[in-house]
């Protein structure tokens, strides 16, 4: 098995930039052997003799290892105990191999331990002293020329001790008992007297034989043939044998601990039949003096080497025994647990000490733990690919012209561009080892600089791993070697952005002229996610110096994706079968490694076997098989499997006849089952727990203790050792688990064993032990002839927390799967789904995309829409985690849940509900200052939108469906055309050359193609197959044409590029151009109608003609043409063969090709026109208005007009003609029935206006100019997860009522309307339409009056509960504009900002009506002044205001006097006042925002907040007692400071610049730049701890200047630096700037 990197040389330390982390980077596995990590395990090998100290382990199992095991999951580690002695009556067994697996497990032990690895318990008795198994050749033979004068002891000897000499060198064998007596291990009833009669006749053989080979060693040592070590070979007990190794060659003191019981007297009645089970005695029952003696001096040694570790302890048994029940046994008993707790403890906490000194140990499933350094994790999966890597290819023989084909390939191809070398097989074939000794090979091959990464994909099976992490971990390794820069977290977790910069870094590599070599085996063991199979991801043109080479199984589907992706098959080299004479240099080869050697009729029929399949992992298992033979196994006895499978089975057979079929199939079983393969601990656990394994252990013969059932260790230990090449040590998290180390093994455990009835009760199984459920419970079991038992299992519990901070991995890495495959959905939905902790902990610690996946898996097989809403939920989330590197705060992860799914709680109240309440309970309680959501303001998940594709950088000017292979291309304006995959909405290709927006896609009829037209005038042909470029023409249309004016016409064998005034043709191959022709001034070419160009002249002509053919045009002259005629659309009908033209006079022309036309009179003038693929209906947009027309064969009817609440922009119809769907500068869809005029739904979220829209299968495609994205919405979804509607996305002007009920705002495109949106409903209730451009708006919240300032300076008021009235202010005499508005503290005044002067007015009533009198004051402004940007008015008719300058003033109403305050470096973008009018709060678009307090006025802190994107506050509320103030900004979060001290509380990212704000009960409403209502309430304890940073989830920095203030509160003259908390900084201190900053959030 695998070494772990424990046992490893030191570590070498230092920097990536050491030239040990450089050589491992580079992929050299020389550097690979340099580094170690330190383990995260506990393993302890209890050692004591068979029956003397049973009570002594039974009182550490009961009490001590439960107290050790808790304490290591407190620090992260797994503890693991290996009492191999309980559970089973005798050590011996009938193949004499029990001593050799006990010292194995003490090696393990030490090798994998992190701290003690080795417990003693010695008493009063020495042990049984065993025959050795094995005996050297020449030790042998002197032992029997010793003995020539006993020709009995010599027959005896010889008869037992059989010469082997298939081992290198020979080696004598001693001979299982039952080979020569049958029924030894018997344990049938029926065969009971003939296995008595066996077991006394091998306790008789087994002590003669032993005399005999004493006596010979004895006059051996005596003649000087032999050493005194090597006649203890024959005298030594197995308990010695272990302390030899587990205490006297290891001489650390903290790797074991030593108890020692003395009897201090023997009383003479406690004969030795009374202490049989504590002394050693003879087969005739006297006490054995040679035992004894030994044992005197083992203790003699014990007691001078050990001194450090002993603890000695001196107890009287009773009646021969040790009786728990007796009060001094008992506290002897207590005693030996408390020493070993407490020593175990001391010598763990040291050692993890220095190992976080030493190594900086990372705790297993530590939270809290400071991130790993990007390097540590990329250097330790770098080591463990390379390290496997140079183990495989040892094993590597033949394949050399394999090799030599693959290395001239990559040498041919190093100056040019060229593709992937792809390497296919079979399975079994050993691709995997050739790709190994390929890397091997180049590292010599290429210069020193040059660069090997090798990822071998299916090191880690059953597990697939997922593309993303392949591509980042190797982005990594290459950044790092290379010197390059890291990707942004946001880059290394989104797979279109990994994938850029995957591409690029390539590039980047080849640039600097480095050499590099990306090996990626095992292709099709990669998982599906992002539909990785079909290989989008993969480059199929590599620069120079850089090589791919890739592996795959020839029956896999990824290699026919990958026969389609490379055409030319120069690139593929396929692994054949080797021959005979290359499986006889393996087998030679592996056998000398294991010195090991055949007969030759054993190797011919090896070689037979492998003849028949040529199959390396055949040959490979064979030989596994084959080094068990000895020179005396007769080759009747040999079975041989014809292939791979045969062979596998032979194996298992095998197992089955020597450790039982259900013990075979239990732990195989459970090792194929495991996610991420099992504890050695854990195996054990889910053994004992299986009653099938439980009642096949237990058939013949009772347990120790019936109250408590397990598996006996000594049994898996026997089975792990016959399955050494098997298996393998896996290490993740310093942990090592254990896993088949061929996936083929896999396949076929899970056809042997894993029946369906067999699969589900072992996943139940592991189910209920992950979640802990027969922890401390009796679970039944009926064993053969015993009634039904309750025993405990003695399985541990299984927390979510072992400690606060710390998780438990295991859990969260098994337990989703096996819930969700054994059907324990009830389970999965409470412990796992609908747990808001289990979905945080396993976020932080395994990665959110793992959440996902778990959550994907669900979806497969449980119809649960919760569940689909809870992942679509993460999905949202995913982008915050991953820029954090998934670190963060549970406090952030619960709100933004709660933000996402508050509104779905009622409709979903199983799941959501239930972790909406669990959020809202946690943040109620959470010991730190908080903001709690009240409503969903966040993206929510589910309702229509199902898809986002993602993958361009511009605005969406353009797109095609190709229906047939359900590809979506779209061109954007710059310059990129993308092309999806609608099957899976995965971004197949991204087309780049143009180097203008592009104009006009079009996917040819074969789908094979498309074409697209761009403003840098070219025309480019691109295969949709593999993204390549095919054709590119030059000057197809003029430089910087607009889409609207450039078009593309295919006939059958023509292509046509036309704008308005000229017309271009090729070939449909694009080989030759035909004609190129201009139109005369004033023409414009109307469309194209097969072969034939339609253009009308200034005159009112229609001129058809062939540009091609030259023949004679037909031209007409258009009726009431002769008046006037101006164009406004046109639109082509292929199958009719018909322009349809619409013009600004209100007439609609159909001109045929043979130049026949009617005119008709059109209701309006469309800004929009289309016709449906069946052209039956004409659609034409006009302002909101959008109307359908039959069309007939002369006339179009209208016969729908559907009304938008804002300009149309796009419409699509189905191609049934039952649904349209129509886009709108509202940034809505809105679906309609064509059939009745209905409006079916209106689809919110596109948080653009719609300029595209199509209808596919069922889906809405939506795109706009203005966004980089196109959405997939589904029309088939279900109303009780729709999205709330809100307000449209970048309002001009918006203000709120208090409670949010109401929103007036004023849209972008449109500010001659304040439309009114009811927040309740969700839907627009009222417009006013106003005769000028608002320019700003105020709400009077208690009044209920609406104000709003025009750029006439009128000021119209409108009051909230009668919308139909209308108050206005006139302008003043200058017709100035009007800046912004203020309404004081208790609303009984209103100040208007014009340009030139402000004015107060007076809000009152009169005969219970809203009135507004005045001016009631003014002061005017100079033509110098700066324009007000902002002002509140202060209850004591003082007017505070900002300029768009930074300008600060104060303006009292009543004097008339203004005074100056500290100006801001940038515009003031806010000024709020309190509630109870004692502070008031200026913001500005810099750093800098200013807390005053007004009675008397003086600046208490000056705030400089430096945010990681933008600056500037927008918005603020006080808090209704006025003790906090909130603050909404630029950088897209919201702020609370503390209003006394100034300092900041809490900030909070909501994804959108939060533009308006008002007080909500001790919270506050707001309004987001998006349009989403925000709500929340406050909750700030009474005491914060010092170390409570609001900065730890955002990149940012701030500092406090505040007043100093004497014991009478009056202001001192000097400021001073709050020293707060640990975020805040000195803004002039340029070396704190530098300082690391906090985690951050992401900026969407």
């Amino acid at each position: 098995m695998a070494e772990h990197p424990a046992a490893s040389a030191a570590t070498a330390g230092g920097p990536v930039g050491s030239i040990g982390l450089r050589d491992i980077l580079r992929g050299r596995p020389d550097g690979g052997q340099r580094t170690r990590s330190s383990s995260n395990m506990i393993r302890v090998f209890i050692s004591s003799t068979f029956t003397d100290m049973s009570a002594e382990r039974k009182a550490l199992r009961e009490k001590a290892f439960p107290e050790v095991l808790a304490f290591c999951r407190r620090l992260g580690l797994v503890f693991e105990v290996v009492d191999l002695r309980w559970g089973i009556r005798s050590i011996s067994s009938g193949d004499h191999e029990t001593c050799e697996i006990f010292l194995q497990e003490i090696q393990i032990c030490q090798r994998i331990s992190a701290g003690p690895a080795f417990i003693a318990l010695l008493g009063n008795r020495y042990g049984h002293r065993a025959l050795p198994r094995l005996i050297p050749e020449k030790l042998f033979e002197v032992l029997l020329s010793s003995l020539s004068k006993n020709p009995e002891g010599t027959k005896q000897l010889s008869q037992w001790f059989l010469k082997d000499n298939n081992s290198v060198p020979p080696t004598y064998i001693l001979q299982p008992i039952p080979a020569h007596f049958p029924h030894y291990s018997d344990l049938r009833s029926e065969s009971g007297p003939e296995r008595d009669k066996d077991v006394l006749s091998w306790r008789f053989t087994e002590t003669q034989l032993l005399r005999h080979l004493r006596s010979a060693a004895t006059d051996a040592e005596a003649a000087g043939d032999i050493t005194a070590e090597q006649k203890q070979l024959f005298s030594t007990s197995v308990t010695e044998r272990e302390f030899e190794q587990g205490l006297l060659k290891d001489v650390r003191d903290q790797s074991a601990l030593l108890f020692v019981r003395e009897i201090p007297r023997q009383r003479v009645r406690d004969g030795p039949k009374r202490l049989a089970k504590y002394m050693d005695l003879t087969a005739d029952g006297l006490l054995d003096a040679d035992a004894q003696g030994l044992l005197t001096s083992l203790k003699a040694r014990l007691y001078a080497t050990s001194q450090k570790i002993l603890n000695l302890h001196c107890v009287e048994l009773s009646k021969g025994s040790i009786d728990p029940k007796r009060k001094e046994h008992a506290q002897y008993l207590d005693s030996i647990c408390e020493q070993f707790v407490s020593q175990m403890k001391a010598r763990i906490g040291a050692v993890m000490e220095s190992s976080v000194e030493e190594r900086g140990r990372k705790v297993w499933g530590n939270i809290e733990e400071e991130k790993e350094e990007i390097s540590d994790w990329v250097v330790a999966e770098v080591k463990q690919h390379v390290t496997t890597s140079t183990e495989l290819c040892r094993g590597l023989h033949g394949r050399e012209g394999l090799l030599g084909k693959l290395c001239l390939a990559m040498w041919e191809s190093t100056n040019v561009p060229h593709a992937p070398l792809v390497v296919h097989g079979a399975a079994g074939m050993g691709k995997t080892a050739l790709l190994c000794k390929l890397a091997e090979e180049m590292r010599g091959v290429l210069e020193g600089g040059a660069l090997v990464v090798i990822r071998l994909l299916a090191a880690r099976h059953p597990q697939r791993p997922e593309i993303n992490h392949v591509l980042r971990s190797v982005c990594f390794q290459i950044c790092l070697a290379c010197g390059l820069a890291l990707p942004s977290p946001l880059s290394a977790n989104t797979h279109l952005e990994l994938l850029r910069f995957f591409k690029n870094i390539l590039a980047d590599v080849s640039q600097q002229g480095n050499t590099m070599l990306i090996i990626l085996d095992a292709l099709d063991q990669l998982s599906d996610q992002h539909h990785a199979h079909k290989l989008y991801w993969l480059p199929t043109d590599l620069p120079p110096n850089i090589h791919l080479v890739v592996s795959m199984d020839t029956n896999s589907e990824v290699f026919a994706n990958m026969r389609l992706k490379l055409v030319s098959l120069e690139s593929f080299f396929e692994v054949e079968r080797l021959s005979r004479d290359e499986g006889k240099q393996v087998m030679e080869s592996d056998l000398l490694a294991s010195q090991r050697t055949l007969t030759p009729e054993q190797s011919d029929t090896v070689l037979q076997s492998f003849d028949s399949s040529g199959c390396p992992l055949h040959l490979k298992l064979t030989l596994s098989a084959a080094k068990r033979w000895t020179s005396f196994t007769p080759l009747t006895h040999i079975h041989l499997g014809a292939n791979t499978q045969e062979m596998m089975s032979q194996l298992l057979l095998m197992l089955e006849g020597k450790h039982g079929k259900e013990l075979v199939g239990g732990a195989l079983g459970y090792i194929t089952l495991a996610r991420e393969g099992l504890l050695e601990s854990e195996l054990h656990d889910v053994m004992s727990l299986d009653d099938d394994v439980i009642t096949e252990v237990y058939r013949y013969s009772l347990p120790p203790t019936p109250s408590l059932i397990r598996l006996p260790p000594l049994l898996w230990a026997r089975l792990r050792r016959d399955l050494e090449d098997q298996l393998e040590e896996r290490w993740t998290g310093q942990v090592a688990y254990i896993a088949f180390n061929s996936r083929r093994l896999c396949e076929v455990v899970q056809a042997r064993y894993l029946t369906s009835e067999r699969k589900g009760r072992c996943l139940k199984i592991l189910g209920e032990y992950f979640l802990g459920r027969w922890s401390g419970k009796l679970k039944p079991v009926a064993l053969p002839g015993l009634s039904l038992l309750l025993s405990d299992r003695k399985v541990p519990p299984q927390p979510l927390w072992f400690a606060p901070g710390l998780v438990n991995v295991r859990k969260l890495q098994e337990l989703p799967y096996h819930l969700l495959h054994a059907g324990l959905w009830d389970e999965l939905r409470q412990e796992v789904i609908g747990s808001a902790e289990w979905l945080y902990c396993k976020s932080r610690v395994c990665g959110v995309s793992i959440v996902i996946q778990d959550l994907d898996q669900c979806s497969k097989y449980m119809d649960c829409i919760e569940t689909r809403l809870i992942r679509d939920t993460l999905d949202l989330i995913k982008p915050s985690l991953d820029f954090q590197e998934g670190h963060m705060d549970m406090s952030l992860f619960y709100t933004e849940l709660l933000a996402r799914l508050c509104s779905l709680a009622k409709p979903f109240p199983s799941m959501i509900g239930r972790l909406c309440s669990q959020c809202e309970e946690w943040l109620l309680t959470c010991p730190e200052p908080i903001l709690i959501p009240k409503c969903s303001f966040l993206q929510q998940p589910g309702g229509a939108l199902q898809h986002t594709l993602t993958g361009l950088q511009g605005g969406v000017l353009c797109l095609d469906i190709s229906v047939e292979a359900e590809l979506l291309v779209a061109g954007s304006d710059d310059g990129v055309v993308a092309v999806w995959s609608l099957i899976d909405q995965q971004l197949i290709h991204s087309l780049m050359g143009h180097t203008g927006a592009i104009l006009a896609i079009k996917v040819l009829m074969s789908s094979a193609h498309c074409l697209s037209l761009a403003a840098d005038g070219s025309l480019r042909r691109w295969s949709l197959t593999n993204g390549k470029q095919l054709l590119c023409i030059q000057e197809a249309v003029p430089v910087d044409s607009t889409p609207s004016s450039a078009h593309l016409h295919l006939s059958k064998q023509l292509l046509f590029v036309y704008t308005s005034t000229q017309v271009k043709v090729w070939r449909l191959d694009g080989s030759d151009l035909l004609s190129s022709s201009c139109n005369d001034e004033g023409s414009l070419v109307l469309g194209v109608l097969e072969d034939s160009v339609v253009s009308l002249c200034d005159s009112g002509w229609v001129r058809i003609f062939q540009p091609v053919n030259q023949t004679q045009p037909v031209e007409t002259r258009l009726a009431n043409s002769q008046r006037c005629l101006t164009p406004v659309k046109s639109v082509t009908l292929p199958k009719r063969e018909k322009v349809f033209l619409v013009s600004k006079e209100g007439f609609l022309y159909q001109i045929s090709r043979s130049g026949k036309h009617t005119v008709a009179e059109f209701p309006l003038v469309p800004s929009l026109l289309s016709v449906t693929e069946e052209e039956k209906i004409l659609i034409a947009g006009s302002d909101r208005t959008l109307s359908l027309f039959n069309i007939s064969i002369d006339s179009v009817d209208r016969f729908l007009q559907l009304n938008h609440d804002d300009c149309v922009l796009s419409a699509c119809v189905s191609s049934d003609c039952r649904l349209l769907a129509s886009g709108a500068a509202d940034q809505l869809i809105r679906i309609w029935s064509v059939t009745t005029g209905a409006l079916l739904d209106c689809l919110h979220g596109s948080d653009a206006p719609v300029t595209s829209v199509c209808l596919h299968k069922g889906f809405v495609v939506s795109a706009s100019t203005s966004a980089t994205c196109i959405n997939l919405w589904s029309l088939k979804y279900e109303e009780r997860h729709k999205p709330t509607a809100h307000i449209p996305a970048g309002c001009a002007h918006i203000a709120l009522s208090k409670d949010a009920d109401q929103i007036f705002y004023v849209r972008q495109q449109s500010q001659t309307e304040v439309i009114v949106w009811n927040n309740l409903t969700g839907s627009l209730s009222d417009r006013h339409a106003v005769s000028a451009q608002v320019c700003c708006l105020e709400v009077a919240q208690h009044k209920r009056l609406l104000f709003c300032g025009l750029i006439t300076g009128t000021v119209f008021i409108y009051p909230i509960d009668l919308p139909q009235e209308t108050l206005c202010i006139p302008p003043p005499v200058s017709l100035s504009r009007v800046l912004c508005l203020a309404v004081s503290t208790k609303e009984k005044h209103i100040a208007v900002a014009y340009e030139d002067s402000v004015c107060l007015f007076e809000i009152t009533t009169r005969d219970s009506f809203p009135t507004v009198e005045g001016p009631l004051q003014g002061f005017p402004l100079s033509l110098l002044h700066a324009p007000l940007s902002s002002m509140a008015l202060l209850s004591d008719l003082q007017l505070l205001y900002g300029t768009s300058c930074g300008q600060v003033k104060l303006h009292d109403f009543s004097s008339g006097r203004s005074s100056d305050l500290e100006a801001h470096r940038s515009r003031v973008t806010c000024v709020t006042a309190s509630n109870w009018g004692t502070h008031a709060l200026v913001g500005s678009e810099d750093a800098v925002q200013r807390l005053w307090a007004l009675n008397p006025l003086v600046l208490d802190h000056t705030i400089e907040y430096k945010g990681f994107f933008f600056e500037g506050v927008l918005s603020a509320a006080f808090s209704e007692s006025d003790k906090f103030v909130f603050t909404g900004s630029q950088d897209r979060t919201v702020k609370v400071w503390d209003v006394p001290t100034g300092n900041l509380l809490y900030v909070q990212y909501v994804y959108s610049p939060v533009v308006r704000m008002a007080t909500y009960r001790n919270g506050f409403v707001a309004l987001s730049q998006q349009g989403s209502v925000i709500r929340e309430v406050f909750r700030c304890p009474d005491h914060i701890s010092p170390d409570w940073n609001p900065l730890r989830n955002v990149k940012a920095q701030y500092q406090v200047t505040s007043r100093e203030k004497n014991q009478d509160g009056q202001q001192n003259s000097a400021s001073d630096l709050q020293d707060f908390n640990p975020a805040q900084f000195n803004l002039n201190l340029m070396s704190m700037l530098k300082a690391k900053p906090s985690t951050s959030c992401l900026i969407l």
